[in-house]
């Protein structure tokens, strides 16, 4: 069984030197862990990770922004840190982690569509660019995706759908582009086993006491080829897990 684990830390040094990241890292005990919202140029951190091989994928802009990195315990075929478009790989929003019998994507998307929707071109941009990155990937080998994807995609996936309808991350245009992702052939690894499961999200607003009210939404995924689908064990939501504004989400599958 291969475990994979992956995490918005917003901040690794602050997961790092306040919120015990290690202790968590440790008892996880992932073959792959992915972490996004990094938030540190390179040479600003080092972690010590017996085990693992390390790759980063750094915001060209400065002052804490993006980031992503993968941790993982088999050595990958090749690694990759950008989608092919120019004007969407400044930011450390992806890594790909090429094995022999699959692909691994890291991703954090640009923050949903802002207040208004203000940015909300940019970021279907964003989402067509990535399927097509994706599909080029599927053609080769299965894919598996995983990450901050900043969209809820069902009513069941937010606490409160009613008063977030047409809010960032919630609008109708966002989801219907992780809509057409799944219509592509891809599957919410954990939609798959746990339809009608409500009441379980990933992150949680700072403000208004949203965790201790399990006021969430669930924006963190893994999204897998649909060749995959049967191998899938086990996916969860680690709502136990503190030290960011985002839990982790694990995926499990057989070899």
């Amino acid at each position: 069984m291969t475990k994979l684990i992956s995490w918005n830390v917003n901040g690794i040094r602050a997961a790092v030197n306040t919120h015990d990241f290690m202790a968590t890292f440790n008892q996880l005990d992932a073959d792959v862990f992915c972490i996004q919202e990094t938030k540190v140029q390179a040479g600003q951190i080092e972690l010590d990770l017996p085990g693992y091989h390390q790759y980063w994928n750094f915001a060209e802009r400065k002052g804490g922004y993006s980031g992503t990195a993968i941790f993982t315990k088999e050595k990958p075929l090749s690694v990759s840190t950008d989608i092919g478009n120019e004007e969407l790989d400044h930011e450390g929003r992806v890594i790909t982690a090429e094995y022999p019998k699959y692909y691994v994507v890291c991703c954090y998307t640009p923050p949903n569509a802002q207040p208004k929707l203000k940015r909300l071109a940019f970021r279907q941009q964003w989402d067509a660019v990535f399927l097509a990155y994706l599909q080029k990937l599927n053609a080769i080998k299965p894919v598996v995706v995983c990450g901050d994807l900043n969209v809820a995609h069902e009513p069941i996936d937010l606490k409160n759908p009613a008063s977030n309808h047409h809010n960032p991350g919630f609008s109708d245009e966002e989801r219907a582009d992780f809509s057409n992702w799944l219509a592509a052939g891809y599957v919410d690894s954990f939609r798959l086993l746990h339809p009608n499961k409500a009441g379980i999200y990933s992150w949680w607003s700072y403000r208004f006491h949203a965790r201790e009210n399990n006021s969430g939404w669930r924006i963190d995924y893994f999204v897998v080829s649909e060749i995959l689908k049967d191998k899938i064990e086990a996916a969860e939501i680690l709502t136990n897990v503190y030290g960011s504004d985002h839990c982790p989400v694990e995926l499990d599958f057989a070899n």
